[in-house]
């Protein structure tokens, strides 16, 4: 017998955008089935008198604090106020900073939102972004030599979300749907710099996404075959052939989020790498 799901407040303290928390506290979170965590973000929390405020909303709800602050008085001053009230209060990046002190014998710069800046790194992900934006759903399959990695697959095996979270990392990702009966375009085929990827599910679990999207689609949209189970097996079928007669990998996304698609995704760029 299943337990009541119990719920619990975490406080998320950030002196830049707070996803280095977000995914640390989601991280943990997902760890425990039966407890949901009501997620409490203060991003660019930077002066004492922010940081006050924080605290006034805490007192309201108490709960687990976990914060991201490089100043160290500031810091101090989270762990004296969750000392005082009680609360469980963990520094996420300073465990870390520790041991990168230790193996290279220098203390950190301890600059607010490193991460963030304008660099090269940036625009390149920027760069990227605009790629796969312009390259989504078949379009302008000509400059598929300029991918880094290209996704296919048939109507719901997630190639969009995908392509985006790849590209936010700075990879260029084009996608084409497979349609049954009708080839890929001959400029993916001839394509000799990137990596293609056939994304593909179970029949199950297409027809259940392709029935959820048939909730929002306009009247008159024509469903003949769309979610029909023996349908989607055929076209599964044929993208399957696809990637077998061209040698490209496949990937079965039926139980995996974006982010493990993703990651399988770039280490079969590393293989082709080598």
């Amino acid at each position: 017998m299943n337990k009541p799901q119990s719920f619990f407040h975490l406080h998320l303290i950030s002196d830049a955008t707070g996803e280095t928390l977000l995914a640390a506290g989601r991280a943990a979170s997902a760890q425990y089935k039966d407890a949901r965590a009501i997620e409490h973000i203060y991003p660019l929390i930077r002066t004492e008198k922010q940081l006050m405020k924080v605290f006034d909303d805490i007192e309201e709800e108490p709960g687990i604090v976990l914060y991201t602050v490089v100043d160290q008085a500031l810091a101090r001053r989270i762990d004296e106020r969750c000392a005082a009230m009680g609360l469980p209060c963990v520094s996420v990046l300073e465990p870390v900073l520790t041991v990168f002190q230790s193996y290279l014998g220098t203390p950190a710069g301890r600059r607010v939102g490193a991460q963030h800046v304008l660099d090269a790194e940036y625009f390149r992900r920027i760069d990227a972004l605009n790629f796969t934006m312009e390259h989504d759903d078949g379009q302008l399959p000509i400059d598929m030599e300029q991918a880094d990695i290209v996704l296919i697959g048939i109507s719901r095996t997630s190639k969009t979300p995908t392509s985006i979270y790849l590209a936010n990392r700075g990879i260029k990702t084009a996608n084409i749907p497979i349609v049954l009966g009708v080839p890929v375009p001959q400029a993916l085929v001839e394509a000799k710099t990137p990596l293609v990827v056939g994304l593909v599910a179970t029949a199950e679990r297409i027809s259940h996404v392709r029935q959820n999207r048939l909730l929002g689609s306009t009247p008159g949209f024509d469903s003949n075959g769309y979610v029909d189970r023996a349908v989607i097996n055929e076209e599964l079928a044929y993208a399957r052939q696809i990637c077998t007669r061209h040698g490209w990998p496949t990937i079965d996304v039926s139980r995996r989020s974006i982010e493990e698609t993703a990651a399988a995704i770039v280490g079969l760029m590393r293989e082709k790498a080598r």
